[in-house]
């Protein structure tokens, strides 16, 4: 499982260029399984890539194109895929997003995610014994009809609510 420290992000978007050239050859955030939310306001900057959620909301496929791989990871099956659009509708974070007529979404590289080796920084690490999977739940409701660069901003704005609160905290102090 992937975990995030956002707090250590700087928004290099390191993980973003790597991730990309890694599965396409390209460099570019369209083609990257994990994007940056930048909040210039605050200074945060948080990366959204697949959470492996307990709920798995992507395997709602009706094509059965996508199941969970030996990694926890979701696997996208080109030739059953007919690029619906379900699993970018369901996922309520965007994690998922078509892009060339296939659904881009974490795959864990195989177990060497190149968005962790990339991070400098550490805010990204990979933990392939991760068992307790998180819920999403919470922002299922009203996800279906924004966009998925929406959803990321929404997950990213409620997720790091409380890392705002303590910087704020801090500055007080």
């Amino acid at each position: 499982m992937i975990t995030l420290d956002v707090s250590k992000c700087s928004g290099c978007s390191r993980c973003q260029v790597h991730c990309s050239f890694f599965h396409s050859g390209k460099v570019g955030r369209r083609g990257a399984r994990i994007k940056v939310v930048k909040f210039e306001d605050t200074g945060i900057d948080f990366p959204v890539v697949c959470q492996q959620c307990r709920e798995r909301y992507c395997t709602k496929c009706p094509e059965h194109a996508i199941e969970i791989g030996p990694l926890g990871q979701v696997v996208v099956s080109p030739t059953l895929c007919t690029v619906c659009g379900t699993c970018e509708t369901m996922c309520p974070i965007g994690a998922i997003e078509l892009y060339e007529d296939i659904p881009f979404v974490c795959d864990l590289c195989g177990g060497e995610p190149r968005c962790v080796s990339a991070c400098t920084l550490d805010a990204i690490r990979y933990d392939p014994r991760a068992v307790e999977s998180v819920s999403i739940k919470s922002f299922k409701k009203n996800s279906r009809k924004l966009t998925p660069e929406q959803k990321r901003v929404r997950f990213a704005s409620e997720s790091s609510q409380a890392l705002r609160q303590k910087w704020a905290a801090e500055r007080k102090a």
